[in-house]
């Protein structure tokens, strides 16, 4: 699916009351609009910008050496993130959400670090949409859910071969290899809602990713690095393994290697992976590492709801275990089980299999809950997903930051979801399902 656009047609028509989540936000935006004016006004905010990647920002910190706050103290955008001033004026909040702002004509927008000047699109969507009047004059208008998604197609080098081609340029000047070529045949190409309603359209290849769509080609990650020479987003310019930061050096992490998860179950007094405890009520249950991998269909809960998927899979939550786990506590393929920690609790069947290991389940994230879900006897209150089973952890050297390609903005705290490992007690249901 990543090589196309999709439009996500609606099936039907929003019925009665309802609304798209656009209009329902658009209606939320003028309401709280009204209210500004009369209780906000215009207010500043200071807030906390993380540096910069592909920036002067990964040059603050020589050497990789984070100097002691003894030596320099805190320092905005040096040693901290910098501190910003902002102003928000809370009688705007509507004018904003349906319209194109001023700054992406003028200034441009910047995407992983390559300027675009979008100002014919701009000109464009005005004559498309037409516009609205705003503080800083007529704007092009963004008030439906349609005109938004053809700004953001119009924006894209992925669906704008004119801004693909350009942004390759400039990628031109400050690498000395060209590159250009991967977009030359598709500057006149431009994708609509419209296209994307008939059928998914095959994107372009843009220097906002590094593979290459050019020809035909399915993506490969990295092939404009490999291919083309374009220097890799890392201080050398360059594929290394060896990271000399203070932080990675100090854990033991400057070279690539195994960190088995911690021992959480020690920390908080459970049992460990594999071994048997017993309920309230004197009944088995065993202790496994629960991992939550990627589902086979779904993702954050689309297509989950899939008759024919779901007939191939249960029809619901599940779980699965190896035969050894399930032969601790009684349970055979499609009972249905609980599982639960101190962070939640989740009903689901069991797909018992010989292809998981001893002491560890999966959980496929992105399960709906709405779908075949019981009340749960532990609680009784309905099941939960995935995540209910699950709590966030952060790693220090995912925030390290101010040195070459190390740059720690919060988007799933760095590169690896380190809350997926968790230790959870397992049991086999024992009264009747209930989905009251």
């Amino acid at each position: 699916m990543h090589p196309y656009i999709h439009s996500f047609n609606e099936a039907v028509a929003p019925p009665w009351e309802a609304r798209t989540d656009f209009d329902l936000f658009k209606d939320l935006a003028i309401l709280v609009s009204r209210m500004g004016k009369k209780h906000l006004g215009v207010r500043r905010d200071v807030v906390a910008v993380p540096l910069g990647h592909d920036t002067p920002d990964e040059l603050t910190m020589a050497h990789g050496r984070v100097p002691a706050r003894s030596e320099c103290g805190w320092v905005p955008g040096v040693t901290m993130p910098k501190l910003v001033e902002v102003e928000r004026d809370y009688s705007r909040i509507a004018e904003k959400y349906v319209t194109l702002g001023p700054l992406s004509a003028g200034a441009g927008m910047v995407t992983k670090g390559v300027t675009y000047t979008p100002d014919e699109e701009v000109a464009a969507l005005a004559r498309a949409n037409g516009t609205l009047p705003t503080a800083t004059g007529q704007r092009p208008a963004l008030d439906t859910a349609i005109k938004a998604a053809d700004a953001i197609l119009a924006l894209s080098g992925t669906s704008n071969g004119r801004l693909a081609h350009q942004g390759f340029t400039e990628v031109e000047k400050r690498t000395g290899t060209a590159m250009a070529h991967h977009a030359a045949g598709s500057v006149d190409k431009r994708i609509t809602f419209a296209d994307t309603v008939v059928q998914p359209q095959g994107v372009i290849t843009s220097p906002e990713w590094s593979g290459s769509e050019h020809g035909g080609r399915r993506y490969s990650a990295f092939a404009i690095n490999i291919e083309t020479m374009k220097p890799f987003h890392t201080l050398t310019g360059r594929m290394h393994y060896y990271l000399d930061h203070d932080w990675l050096q100090r854990m033991g992490e400057s070279m690539p290697i195994y960190r088995p998860p911690l021992d959480m179950h020690h920390m908080v007094g459970e049992p460990a992976p594999g071994q048997l405890g017993r309920g309230g009520e004197a009944q088995a249950e065993v202790a496994v590492r629960y991992l939550t991998p990627h589902n086979k269909w779904a993702i954050h809960s689309q297509y989950y709801d899939n008759l024919h998927m779901l007939t191939l899979g249960r029809g619901g939550q599940t779980v699965w275990m190896s035969i050894e786990d399930a032969e601790k506590i009684g349970v055979r393929d499609n009972d249905w089980i609980e599982a639960y920690n101190r962070n939640g609790v989740v009903a689901a069947r069991a797909i018992v299999s010989h292809r998981i290991p001893e002491g560890t389940v999966f959980m496929h994230h992105a399960q709906d809950r709405q779908i075949a879900t019981p009340l749960t006897e532990t609680t009784g209150r309905r099941g939960g997903t995935h995540n209910s089973l699950t709590r966030i952890l952060l790693k220090p050297s995912h925030m390290a930051g101010g040195y070459g390609q190390f740059t720690y903005a919060f988007n799933y705290v760095g590169p690896t979801g380190c809350q997926r490992d968790e230790v959870t007690m397992i049991r086999r249901r024992t009264k009747e399902v209930d989905f009251s």
